[in-house]
């Protein structure tokens, strides 16, 4: 029989019928930290692959290996015999007779070993994702719903592969001195959609399934619908800064805001068709590339303004650190044109798009998930 409750029982002294702490939660969760860990280290190497591709791009380096052979490719040259052949294969492409010609063996091991490197630090990501993967499967760790969203990053890792000799082959072909830039852009493209999907995946991971349930219905929809538009435009300028990288664009008119004394580049749309111009043309491609630029920080401001008044502090710090990061890459990005793109400023620009874009992917989430907060605002 129930117990008779005292008048002046306090009410939070009423004891519930409640079930063991954490129960309900754990349900179907699987190794969330563990996963999320192993998310970290893929994430981490995601980042450095980017580095690497872009170093390995602004040294001329990624046509020294002339073919794409993904398991017997891990082995680098062991002998000078099997260097003096892949010289020769390398001295058969257009880019070695028509730019490199001359080059000593010494000289074509340097760029080798970036492409190589390059590659294996490819094959390292996709054993990371396997060996994680078949792990949290066979203990069946994976929480309830994950299972496909794993298998997804893995299924883009091994499509980046192929993008990536894709993009490898045209620069073979007779007359070609680079990769074709559009081939580079959706190489460079893929790297950010990957990326973009580890850390999207790992700021859901760090919050239960429950406490993300809840966040969501005090969530900023109109704010979160606007972050969703800065990130379309932000994967867009990333793209376009490819195209800029895949035919040097960057060292063409280092002046700003003007290029070479006007708005617009001189003779913007001399190649016929006219589309071409739009990917080959070095002063169009930068001339887009600064417009689109402008108009995303712009659009970020705007944003940013818009977040200012949410409720939320943690919200709001995020937002407050895209801007930040915006505005950094925007100046980066002028130096980066004004000293015609040297190695080491342009690759903190290309690093720089790699922030800017973990920030923008997390504003978005808080402004969907917003993390609970005191009525102090903490």
């Amino acid at each position: 029989m129930p117990t008779k409750r005292s008048i002046f029982e306090e009410v939070g002294d009423t004891p519930k019928q409640t079930a063991a702490p954490g129960v309900i939660d754990r349900g179907g969760q699987g190794a969330r930290g563990a996963i999320r860990v192993w998310l970290m280290a893929l994430f981490a190497l995601v980042v450095v692959m980017i580095v690497v591709g872009g170093l390995t791009r602004l040294t001329d380096s990624g046509l020294s290996i002339t073919e794409w052979k993904p398991v017997t490719g891990a082995m680098p040259p062991m002998s000078d015999a099997a260097w003096a052949e892949e010289f020769d294969k390398y001295r058969a492409i257009p880019e070695y007779q028509l730019q490199n010609a001359g080059m000593s063996l010494a000289e074509f091991k340097v760029i080798y070993w970036w492409e190589w490197g390059h590659r294996q630090l490819g094959r390292v990501i996709g054993l990371v994702w396997a060996a994680g993967f078949l792990f949290f499967l066979a203990t069946k760790k994976i929480p309830n719903g994950w299972t496909g969203r794993l298998i997804f990053i893995g299924a883009l890792g091994g499509l980046q592969g192929f993008i990536g000799w894709w993009m490898v082959s045209s620069g073979l072909e007779e007359g070609m001195l680079d990769v074709a830039s559009y081939r580079l852009a959706a190489h460079l493209g893929l790297a950010f959609v990957i990326f973009g999907f580890i850390a999207w995946y790992i700021y859901r991971l760090g919050r239960s399934q429950a406490d993300i349930l809840q966040a969501r219905r005090s969530g900023d929809t109109g704010l979160a619908r606007l972050s969703t538009a800065l990130i379309c435009v932000t994967f867009l300028q990333i793209v376009l800064g490819a195209l800029v990288a895949g035919i040097d664009a960057g060292r063409a008119y280092p002046d700003w805001p003007l290029m070479a004394g006007g708005f617009l580049p001189p003779q913007p749309f001399d190649l016929v068709p006219i589309w071409r111009n739009f990917f080959e043309d070095d002063g169009l491609v930068q001339f887009v590339h600064r417009m689109v630029g402008y108009g995303l920080f712009l659009f970020g401001l705007f944003v940013w303004a818009r977040a200012r008044k949410s409720a939320n502090g943690h919200t709001r710090r995020a937002y407050h650190l895209m801007m930040g990061m915006m505005v950094l890459q925007m100046v980066i990005g002028i130096v980066t044109v004004i000293h015609s793109a040297p190695w080491h400023i342009a690759i903190s620009h290309q690093l720089g798009a790699v922030i800017l874009w973990a920030l923008v992917l997390y504003a978005r989430f808080l402004a969907q998930y917003p993390i609970p907060q005191t009525i102090r605002g903490n």
